[in-house]
């Protein structure tokens, strides 16, 4: 194993964050001898980030935990061009009062993950609209737009996978690495940032950045980007049958981020401790020997490790305890998600396949009757076999809820209101 000097670039190598960097031993050498500025960017595309963005927030918090400041860039400005790497279409364009909104649901998550305050390493959080709102169009293309090739811009796999597949890409968004290589800019400037980090598909972006700071400013910066990310067979983080695993709990319940978490494929164990968790490595290496029933235990503390970080101990161990009063007692766990249903709607009867998308357990009508069809769908502990069935107060169980199951682990409790 290569050694570092460096205590930050040590840890990214060894837990896995690294994918690539444009100078790593010159930037290993420079946090040994000083405190790095980093940053990473965050759009505001919706009310909440979810698991998929975990890596990059966790890289700050490695950064800060190794002495070093993190700096969160929310994508005020940006969010209004919309980042076309890695998407096959164009982002829907939001108007400023759905931006500031989206960034008011995103920003309370890093307080949790990061300290943030006015030391030398204490965390700041900055909004590229600040610079970004005032760009006069003649002056930035002459000032900035000549130190950009198209030529190679155009081979950038983010924009060539586009082009391949023959899908759009507006003029908009081909602006967008430009902006975001001016972010880089500013942000050396205004607070000596002068490491971006990202996700592999923002490689084109970071070096397009890397560059200008050396063309305009003469400064070395860096780049660092993290692997893209999936499980063990192949799916893509942050994502389930159900939807999105949000980070924020009024999207997703602390007791489905645990149970994302508790379901991790075995192969999976060892990698997510390392990115997900500060567990030292050498207490990592021990858990991730573990098999069979050792191994579930594993990934109980796994979960609650990585729950513990975005909702507190209390809901972490709330969920824990619903999980085993569920699965181990055949309870009702007090964690378990509930929906509020109207007695009235009840009265009336609802399909069954509407409350499993209504809970949460299904992202669709059509993907709850494919999952109810399938035989995956209980009521009450019962199979479904009937994906059309109306559901009553009639079925109101003796704790008062209506209990909904998708598959063996996953529940969710209707209460009439």
């Amino acid at each position: 194993m290569t050694s570092h000097r460096s205590e930050f670039i040590q840890n990214v190598i060894d837990r896995g964050y690294m994918h690539q960097c444009t100078d790593l031993d010159a930037l290993d050498k420079l946090a040994t001898d000083k405190i790095v500025s980093a940053y990473i960017g965050f759009d505001c595309t919706a009310p909440s980030l979810h698991a998929g963005s975990l890596v990059q927030i966790m890289m700050l918090r490695l950064m800060q935990r190794t002495g070093h400041k993190p700096i969160v860039l929310m994508g005020g400005g940006t969010t209004k061009v919309g980042d076309p790497s890695g998407k096959d279409e164009s982002r829907k364009l939001l108007d400023d009062d759905a931006i500031a909104a989206n960034m008011d649901g995103i920003k309370n998550v890093f307080s949790k993950f990061l300290t943030f305050g006015d030391g030398p390493t204490d965390a700041i959080m900055v909004n590229n609209d600040d610079w970004l709102k005032g760009i006069q169009y003649i002056d930035f293309l002459r000032d900035y737009g000549r130190h950009f090739s198209v030529n190679r811009m155009l081979g950038f796999e983010s924009v060539k996978i586009r082009l391949e597949r023959e899908h759009n890409l507006s003029f908009l968004e081909f602006n967008y690495m430009i902006l975001q290589a001016y972010d880089f800019l500013e942000l050396s400037r205004r607070h000596d940032c002068v490491l971006q980090m990202g996700g592999s598909d923002q490689w084109g972006n970071i070096v397009n950045g890397v560059e200008l700071g050396r063309r305009i400013d003469q400064r070395d910066m860096y780049g660092l980007t993290t692997p893209l990310l999936t499980t063990a067979s192949g799916a893509k983080m942050g994502k389930t049958a159900a939807g999105a695993v949000w980070l924020n709990a009024d999207m997703l319940s602390p007791y489905d981020y645990w149970q994302y978490w508790r379901n991790t494929e075995d192969a999976d164990v060892g990698k997510f401790l390392r990115l997900f968790t500060d567990l030292s490595l050498e207490e990592i290496s021990e858990l991730e020997t573990a098999q069979g029933v050792e191994l579930n235990e594993v990934k109980k503390r796994l979960a609650t490790e990585i729950t513990t970080m975005c909702h507190g101990v209390e809901a972490a161990e709330e969920a824990a305890e619903t999980a085993r009063r569920t699965f181990e007692e055949g309870g009702l766990g007090d964690a378990l998600p509930s929906t509020n249903v109207p007695t009235t709607d009840l009265d009336a009867g609802i399909a069954v396949f509407e409350l499993f998308k209504l809970a949460g357990l299904a992202a669709s009508n059509g993907d709850a009757r494919r999952l109810i069809k399938g035989g995956g769908g209980k009521l009450n502990d019962e199979k479904i076999m009937d994906e059309t069935l109306s559901i009553t107060m009639a079925d109101v169980n003796t704790d008062g809820v209506i209990k909904l199951s998708a598959g063996k682990k996953r529940h969710a409790l209707i209460n009439p209101s």
